[in-house]
């Protein structure tokens, strides 16, 4: 039943791609194009009226780029905000970290192929076919990723380094699921690593960078303050996994 189908809003100022991508949508179980736009404010405009669960649209339009777009819609006051899929030909570090820090849950690069596509609009929607996520999950997913920045704050993490990023997914999942935290290698860091379309070595990489960070600006009283204990000296620094399980403890033994 078309009801229990995500919702889906494309923006692409190529015809041809908009209606590739409708097609392909269209032709699943799980989804489908409600609209689609070559311009962004004619999105937002039918936004304030119309919900809509995902939107897929491209970094380069006319009137009113991506970024601005992410930025005018964290600024509506929607009773469904919908989660946003940057995709792009250009592939840039800054242009990517930029994208989700205004609130974009994935950035694709072009081409993109479909069936990767549609797998990313079910992921970040939590979709299954008769449910969909509840607003007290919501809530209380938002909560956790304030708990989590204010830890980073707090211990000297900078949210304009690519493993800030990348080390809150990995706390989301060690708390999702402990016993990931015992394959990092092989599960996390390529779990985060398809998320942000990049590779897990540059994702073990950038988490390393934040940790260091951290201890080079010589906060490690804040740190030990923070979970209650002296867990480490100036000389020391955790491991990556290490690190990622001390903060995840801690959020779960606070009702995370």
């Amino acid at each position: 039943m078309e009801t229990n189908k995500l919702k889906i809003m494309l923006i692409d100022n190529v015809a041809s791609t908009r209606e590739n991508t409708k097609q392909m949508i269209n032709k699943s179980n799980d989804a489908v194009v409600k609209s689609d736009f070559d311009d962004a404010i004619s999105a937002l405009e039918y936004l304030k009226s119309n919900e809509i669960d995902v939107v897929v649209t491209d970094l380069v339009l006319p009137k009113l780029d991506g970024f601005s777009f992410l930025d005018e819609l964290s600024q509506m006051n929607l009773n469904h905000s919908p989660k946003v899929i940057v995709t792009s030909a250009i592939s840039s570090d800054e242009l990517i970290e930029r994208a989700l820090k205004l609130g974009a849950s994935y950035y694709m690069i072009k081409p993109i192929d479909d069936s990767v596509l549609l797998k990313r609009i079910k992921q970040i929607s939590n979709f299954t076919a008769t449910t969909q996520v509840t607003e007290p999950r919501k809530i209380k997913n938002k909560a956790l990723e304030e708990k989590i920045t204010n830890i980073f704050i707090t211990v000297g993490i900078p949210a304009h380094i690519k493993g800030y990023q990348f080390l809150r997914e990995a706390i989301k999942m060690a708390i999702d699921n402990p016993e990931i935290i015992n394959s990092i290698t092989k599960k996390l860091y390529p779990s985060i690593a398809e998320r942000f379309d990049t590779s897990a070595s540059k994702v073990e990489r950038a988490i390393r960078h934040a940790i260091e960070v951290a201890w080079n600006r010589g906060k490690i009283e804040n740190i030990n303050t923070l979970f209650g204990i002296r867990v480490y000296s100036n000389n020391e620094k955790p491991t990556n996994g290490e690190f990622i399980a001390l903060v995840a403890d801690k959020m779960l033994i606070e009702g995370a």
